[in-house]
């Protein structure tokens, strides 16, 4: 009885479980409950591409800025819509800001961006806007397709302690909306906070949650009741930030490949490899040192190809006499190891082909080069 009891216990704790990361999402707001406030003229012309009035003090579009009326809250918000059964793969631009009417009617996601699985369009943000091929002059709007962007830039904050402690207020506002880089900081996290400056600088592990981010953050408020302004940040002129930045671009991109290769192509192209560097790999395709189950990782990899190379050409060397020409003792262990195949088989030896008669006339035919001596 107990067990029985026990297993329609952990049977019906699974359903709860399933049942409360399956609900429906939420209205986030009723209609009626955000007012709508036109941008105030502060201008002569009213710029579409910037949404705001041209000719006014700059300074001044700042002061105008509202702090926004709903906020996106990931653990409540979030939630099924007819996005997951129709398979669309964008994001509610709306539940981003804390301000879809529609739930689990809405026809996009309400949802956090998956890191892991690719849009349909990388010309397109999360939330299936184009990108453009440039960033804007005060670097907001939609972004570029032309350089994957990560970190945000973020104005307007009220330091109310030291750097770190700004920090800390910072990445505690921003981690809600994606996992933030780790670094060799003093705290271990990529938030940068320019100190009396008002400014600091967030790195995201992916550019989705970068682009969720900027919208969630936009006109919000940390603790101290201020109104930030949330841009896309600048390139990082430190050139080894740019160098890594560039191996981490690279080592996806390999990832990339791998995951849409056939590991039975990998299997033999890693054998294949082997045969020719003279390596012994175990049963599920390791690489073993000489035979004798030590396995080579990193550096020893490399050190043990180059170890197992110079012993076969030193055994090469006190065999046979030593070859002085062009080819390399690699390339005649080769044709040797051929040659010996050929044996094998019984095929006979290629004929060695017929010399032409020479035509070449005496001397050094440099007419050919068009002289003046033809």
């Amino acid at each position: 009885m107990s067990s029985n009891g026990t297993e329609t216990a952990v049977v019906s704790t699974a359903v709860k479980r399933k049942t409360k990361k399956l609900r429906p999402a939420r209205k986030q707001v009723k209609p009626g409950d955000v007012e709508r406030k036109e941008t105030p003229q502060t201008g002569k012309e009213y710029n579409i591409w910037y949404n705001k009035w041209a000719g006014g003090d700059r300074e001044d579009s700042y002061s105008n800025k509202v702090k926004s009326q709903t906020r996106c809250n990931i653990k409540l918000d979030s939630g099924l819509t007819r996005a997951n059964t129709t398979g669309m793969k964008y994001t509610c631009l709306f539940f981003s800001r804390g301000c879809c009417p529609y739930g689990w009617e809405c026809e996009y996601l309400h949802t956090l961006p998956e890191p892991s699985d690719a849009l349909p369009d990388s010309s397109k943000d999360c939330f299936a806007r184009d990108k453009f091929a440039d960033y804007r002059d005060d670097m907001g709007g939609v972004g570029s397709f032309n350089r994957q962007n990560r970190t945000l830039y973020v104005g307007r904050i009220k330091e109310t302690g030291t750097g770190l402690e700004t920090e800390e207020v910072v990445r505690r506002h921003f981690k809600e909306f994606g996992e933030i880089e780790r670094d060799d900081s003093e705290t271990g996290w990529a938030v940068k906070v320019l100190q009396y400056r008002s400014v600091a600088f967030v790195t995201y592990k992916s550019e989705l949650h970068a682009q969720f981010a900027k919208e969630a953050m936009a006109c919000q408020s940390l603790d101290n009741d201020e109104i930030l302004n949330v841009r896309w940040a600048t390139e990082d002129p430190n050139p080894v930030s740019k160098v890594n930045e560039q191996h981490r671009l690279e080592e996806m991109g390999q990832a990339a490949i791998r995951e849409k290769m056939d590991p039975r192509v990998v299997d033999a192209m890693r054998t294949i490899r082997a045969l020719e560097d003279g390596d012994v790999l175990d049963d599920e395709g390791n690489l073993m040192e000489n035979g004798h189950g030590e396995y080579s990782d990193g550096e020893g990899e490399d050190s043990g190809r180059e170890a197992k190379r110079r012993k076969l050409a030193v055994d090469d060397n006190a065999t046979a006499p030593p070859s002085v020409g062009l080819l390399s003792a690699d390339t005649m262990d080769s044709l040797r190891y051929f040659s010996e195949i050929r044996k094998r088989n019984g095929i006979p030896p290629p004929a060695a082909p017929r010399k032409a008669p020479s035509t070449t006339p005496v001397g050094l035919d440099l007419g050919d080069y068009g002289s003046d001596d033809d």
